[in-house]
């Protein structure tokens, strides 16, 4: 019998090249052949095409292709109407790639990646998506395009305006993506003809697990998310993480040095501050975390980008310029401030970390609950406040940090207090037996076994059915 082979198709950026990655080393695992196509407009930036080079050198039994792709035509337009536009011009040489494959079975889309449906349908191939983010969010996404016609902009509502989508819990309108938040945008033209299409696949896998998110999935089976065609079939395949101990290089062989720090600090001890590839801050800001952290007493590993306005010149950040004057001395016995970057597969998993903020990326949040890691919650940009609702209120495994919401600044004391409360209370000590429990359950999933398998083995028994309709595939 043929070998199947699956062709995965992410959108523009690392946060979304690297879990679909997982989930293609998911699929070889059961014998599937995995082609990722990646598309390189010529302005992507540099950081994608050195994630891209070191997935494809990691894992060697994937096949990695970049598409040369026209960038939008409009080089002053949003980067979220450049980015689909990109997409959407690159369907001649996503068309042509798959036609020059001997087979193609199923072609698994990115959330944003919804102009490549007409590419499959032209060439019979079952198209599905692939959701990187929580089954929560995707409940919202999906019922947006219906939901937002019958009011006004969540802009003019007042940031405590409680929105209410079928079968979720209100949501503020401040904790909803930001391109979305004025209805006549372009940005948000973008996002509800991008969620819209998206019901057009033959399915959805979300990078979740059944046990974490109940509602989501109960609302999403029922199809009341999305009142005018049916929903497709949702599946929960995750935890998707890579949780494979990598040694912590970067690529030069040699381990980062902040995980021989850990090593000599206690068990459960360390704060991590970490903020994903994008997350930086003003030097206002960096102060005032760092003074928290100096006032909390506790140990910290912090990874500091220089602030927005400064990494065109300033790539690599002045701490001792940056942070406040004597800082780095005065906590250089229970602190390390690492510039940049830091291996966070390693250090979330390494068992001297007790607490990890973070801007609640899908990605980083799995790894936490992967290593029963508690959460301070500090979101930036995309969905990560919407991830941060369900985080804290419904999944209950983090604490929110005030004072962020639209530019503004989270202060010294706050930072402190929720160290605090993480690592000393009663409370904190609740939300890590939490966290052992969720943990165990994500294990549970994945197991032989486990809900994630078994929808996976469904998804897959669907395809079948779906490839017999369609007489085959290219």
């Amino acid at each position: 019998m043929r070998t199947k082979t699956f062709v995965l198709y992410p959108s523009l950026g690392v946060g979304h090249l690297n879990p679909m990655v997982e989930l293609a080393k998911h699929l070889r695992r059961r014998g599937i052949g995995v082609v990722v196509a990646v598309i390189d407009p010529p302005d992507n930036d540099a950081a994608s095409a050195e994630a891209t080079a070191r997935l494809a050198a990691a894992n060697p039994s994937i096949t990695f292709r970049v598409l040369p792709a026209p960038s939008s035509p409009d080089v002053g337009a949003h980067p979220v109407k450049r980015g689909h536009d990109t997409l959407r011009l690159a369907n001649p040489v996503l068309r042509e790639f798959l036609r020059s494959l001997p087979a193609v079975d199923a072609l698994l889309l990115d959330m944003f990646c919804v102009d490549a449906l007409d590419v499959a349908a032209e060439l019979a191939i079952p198209a599905y998506f692939f959701f990187p983010s929580p089954a929560s969010v995707l409940a919202i996404f999906l019922n947006l395009p219906y939901y937002y016609p019958s009011v006004p902009s969540f802009r003019e509502m007042g940031k405590a305006a409680l929105l209410r989508f079928p079968g979720m819990p209100p949501i503020r309108t401040v904790d909803m993506l930001a391109t979305v938040q004025d209805k006549e945008s372009v940005t948000t033209r973008v996002r509800l003809y991008e969620f819209k299409r998206m019901t057009e696949g033959k399915g959805i896998l979300v990078n979740s697990f059944d046990w974490l998110e109940p509602n989501a999935l109960k609302a999403l089976a029922a199809g009341i998310c999305v009142p005018e065609r049916p929903t497709p079939r949702v599946y929960c395949v995750g935890p998707l993480v890579d949780t494979g101990k990598k040694g912590g290089s970067r690529g030069d062989g040699e381990r980062h040095s902040c995980l021989a720090w850990l090593d000599s600090q206690p068990r459960r001890s360390v704060v991590f501050l970490c903020f994903g590839s994008k997350g930086a801050f003003p030097a206002a800001q960096l102060k005032e975390i760092a003074r928290g952290l100096e006032s909390s007493g506790h140990r910290f590993l912090w990874a500091v980008r220089s602030p927005p306005e400064e990494q065109s010149t300033s790539p690599e950040p002045d701490l001792e310029r940056l942070l406040p004057a004597g800082f780095l001395e005065r906590t250089k016995n229970r602190g390390m401030v690492a510039k940049s970057w830091v291996p966070q597969a390693e250090v979330v998993q390494h068992e001297a970390v007790g607490a990890f903020v973070t801007h609640c990326g899908w990605n980083s949040t799995l790894e936490a609950i992967m290593s029963a890691l508690p959460m301070i919650c500090w979101p930036l940009y995309a969905e990560q406040a919407t991830n941060k609702v369900f985080m804290v209120e419904e999944m209950k495994i983090a604490v929110p940090l005030d004072g962020y919401e639209e530019g503004g600044l989270v202060t010294a004391e706050e930072m402190e207090a929720k160290v605090r409360l993480v690592m000393e209370t009663e409370e904190g000590r609740k939300l890590r037996e939490r966290l052992v429990r969720t943990r165990d359950m994500a294990l549970d999933a994945i197991k032989e076994g486990g809900s994630s398998g078994i929808a996976l083995d469904e998804f897959m028994r669907d395809l079948e059915t779906n490839i017999s309709e369609n007489g085959g595939c290219k």
